[in-house]
């Protein structure tokens, strides 16, 4: 394969992925499975299901058919942004990252495609676990809010201690740690907003 049809490859690979993700984030939004989908548009299911893993480019025709089913534009599946309407980010399908030997857990509440500045997470946090963070970039913030237990946050050499309801606003391109002092497990709500150099 030469270059040119590497690129090309490339290219088909990331337009099918985008496609896939709009597709299944409409189709969500909407409450609709795949066979409600396939009945409605004509597109089997199975060609659909290979959409939405990205394992397929559909057709402009095929890609009509879908969007009329939808009630969209065929451009809506082109896009990035997710401007093309609210994202349904239901808790069953949530990706956990576990740290701390699994005594740090975080959600992220953001979809797996946004590329903006600002990150959303659910953090829960183990009885006694302490979880320690190196310093993001120059310019990166965090807020977060306690929502169940006690919290206390080390920035740089500040310690700060959080009970339910209260909030921390802290720039965090220095070490900052985050320790559960008691055996509740804590949840908290975190946004880290990182600084847009450009």
């Amino acid at each position: 394969m030469n270059v040119e049809s590497e690129r090309a490859a490339e290219r088909d690979s990331e337009v099918g992925r985008v496609i896939g993700l709009n597709l299944r984030r409409f189709r969500k939004q909407r409450g609709m499975s795949l066979e409600r989908v396939s009945g409605v548009s004509g597109v089997s299911r199975a060609m659909l299901g290979q959409i939405e893993s990205g394992s397929s480019v559909p057709s402009i025709k095929i890609l009509w058919k879908i969007a009329r089913a939808l009630g969209l534009p065929i451009n809506a599946f082109l896009g990035r942004d997710g401007n093309a309407g609210p994202y349904l980010m239901e808790a069953r399908d949530a990706k956990r990252l576990a740290r701390s030997h699994g005594r740090f857990h975080s959600r992220a509440l953001y979809p797996a495609d946004h590329t903006g500045g600002v990150q959303f997470y659910e953090l829960t946090i183990a009885g006694f676990a302490i979880e320690e963070d190196a310093p993001h970039p120059p310019g990166t913030t965090e807020n977060l809010v306690v929502s169940r237990g006690r919290l206390e946050v080390t920035v740089d050499t500040r310690e700060f201690r959080l009970l339910v309801g209260d909030a921390i606003l802290f720039e965090a391109d220095v070490p900052h740690r985050y320790r559960n002092p008691q055996e509740e497990e804590v949840q908290a709500f975190l946004v880290v907003n990182y600084h847009d150099s450009r």
